[in-house]
């Protein structure tokens, strides 16, 4: 089972990284939709896909719009778009209002369960985060392994509960610690909260996203720092694919 990092930047894109969207193609499972999406018809390897939104700001969602010629031409057969209701309500009402994006896709729009059977006996679950508007983190455990995608979002510990043990953390870190006001004012994270959750969540591994735009140098997080505090951390660029 393959994990591709699709799009690994927030707010805008950049030279380097596109916004936010992961993507697992053989389950036809999807995070979040940033511009990064016009990737994902080169690797999609399902003629279904759903697609799990964290919240509704414009680098998780634009990238819904380019979906449209998948459904048109029948490469897709069916998409589920989960959020909360909010998150839902802002995509339909102003994403795809009609002064907008003309043409809304046929997508199948589904308020968050408590769980989501996915493919290959996986179980997803969700839980809230801080962050202005509200974000939500969500796990997938299969009987032989897990993951978790955790953005947009304070490190505060309040879900470390929830991503305890996982294989695969994947969890946003917008700026270094040089700049952490910026992060609590923002409502992200920053560098040394984000490895020291994953350290004190027993988790296997995890990989940095959702990276300041700003910033595209070959450390914008001091990783070095990071991995003193939790060795297994590696930083994405967009076109990663792991091994889950």
């Amino acid at each position: 089972m393959h994990v591709e990092f699709l799009g690994t930047g927030g707010y805008h894109p950049n030279e380097r990284r596109h916004t936010a969207c992961i993507l697992l193609p053989e389950l036809g499972v999807m995070f979040d939709a940033g511009t990064s999406v016009f990737r994902v018809p080169a690797r999609l390897q399902t003629s279904e896909l759903s697609i799990f939104l964290s919240h509704a700001h414009l680098d998780h969602i634009a990238g819904l719009t380019f979906l449209l010629p998948l459904v048109l031409d029948g490469r897709l057969d069916r998409c589920r778009v989960y959020g909360r209701p909010e998150t839902l309500h802002a995509v339909r009402t102003h994403l795809f209002a009609e002064a907008v994006f003309p043409v809304e896709p046929e997508f199948e729009y589904v308020e968050l369960p408590e769980q989501v059977a996915v493919s290959r006996e996986g179980v997803l679950r969700h839980c809230p985060l801080k962050h202005p508007g509200a974000s939500r983190g969500f796990r997938i455990d299969w009987p032989d392994r897990s993951l978790a995608y955790i953005t947009d979002t304070v490190a505060d510990g309040s879900y470390r509960e929830f991503v305890r043990g996982v294989d695969l953390l994947i969890h946003e870190c917008y700026f270094p610690d040089s700049q952490a006001s910026f992060a609590v004012q923002t409502g992200h994270s920053h560098t040394t909260p984000v490895a020291e959750l994953a350290r004190d969540a027993g988790v296997g591994r995890m990989v940095l996203v959702h990276i300041d735009p700003l910033d595209d140098s070959d450390d914008p997080l001091d990783l070095p720092k990071a991995r003193a505090i939790f060795p297994n951390t590696e930083l994405a660029e967009d076109g990663l694919i792991l091994e889950l």
